[in-house]
């Protein structure tokens, strides 16, 4: 079961006493900051949550599963997360 946006925001916000628009907005713009951000290239680290990057993988031959025929597929940027140790350490 996956944790959403909607969940974060109910519990931070009854955590902090912040309203729910304010955790929300507060959410929604680091969000934007980090996609904004790993779009430059830039890395991403959280001390001891983790870190985010920005690789690209080469090119590659892949193969259609329908027809078993070869085909290229082209090099894409992908962004990768390595937890830091508190992450590590809690999900033990």
């Amino acid at each position: 079961m996956a944790l959403t946006k909607k969940e974060l925001v109910l519990v931070v916000s009854k955590e902090t006493r912040v309203t729910q628009v304010e955790v929300k907005r507060t959410i929604q713009r680091t969000l934007h900051h980090i996609i904004e951000n790993l779009k430059q290239g830039k890395t991403i680290e959280l001390r001891n949550f983790g870190v985010f990057k920005v690789r690209t993988r080469a090119p590659r031959r892949g193969r259609n599963p329908k027809t078993g025929q070869e085909v290229p597929v082209p090099s894409k940027r992908v962004v990768v997360f390595k937890p830091g140790l508190l992450m590590r350490r809690g999900i033990k």
